[in-house]
């Protein structure tokens, strides 16, 4: 019988990195903002845009399943930090951005967490993080993912 080896399956290994760098940046945001990690991800794809966009498209974008991202919407809604409009491709459809407080909020959290990424990434040199950047460039295109703003604006119309 052959044996799976955890620690060179690169699925486990993406997925404890992605697990890790999360619980990372989301100390600079949980305890000081209230924020968990679902509603970083509603306001960083929604403060990343320049426009309004659906619930729905936020988890597309993230990966993360509609009913998370059901429940951080509320929760910002709550705490005033997004607001629902009418979606101008459908009047049928509410989309959501971020409020004057919402933006307040991204622009403070963004320094701090780039400096987080940079904390993470810092045990490789400049050519291993260009490196790093363009294998996952690959890969996520090898999935068909999301992995530009030019790409996410055209991916909106789908959703």
């Amino acid at each position: 019988m052959t044996k799976l080896d955890l620690f060179k399956f690169v699925p486990f290994r993406l997925n404890r990195l992605a697990a890790e760098v999360s619980a990372e940046l989301s100390s600079e945001y949980s305890e000081r903002y209230g924020l968990d990690i679902p509603e970083w991800r509603v306001l960083a794809t929604l403060g990343f845009r320049d426009d309004a966009c659906t619930a729905q498209y936020i988890a597309y974008c993230t990966r993360t399943h509609k009913s998370t991202i059901s429940r951080a919407v509320a929760h910002l809604l709550d705490k005033q930090l997004i607001e629902r409009v009418e979606n101008v491709d459908d009047r049928r459809e509410l989309a959501l951005q971020l409020t004057r407080k919402g933006h307040a909020l991204y622009e403070e959290l963004i320094p701090r967490l780039l400096r987080k990424e940079q904390d993470i990434l810092s045990c490789l040199t400049a050519a291993e993080r260009k490196e790093f950047a363009n294998a996952l460039g690959k890969i996520e295109q090898q999935l068909n993912l999301v992995q530009t703003a030019k790409d996410a604006r055209a991916k909106k119309d789908a959703y």
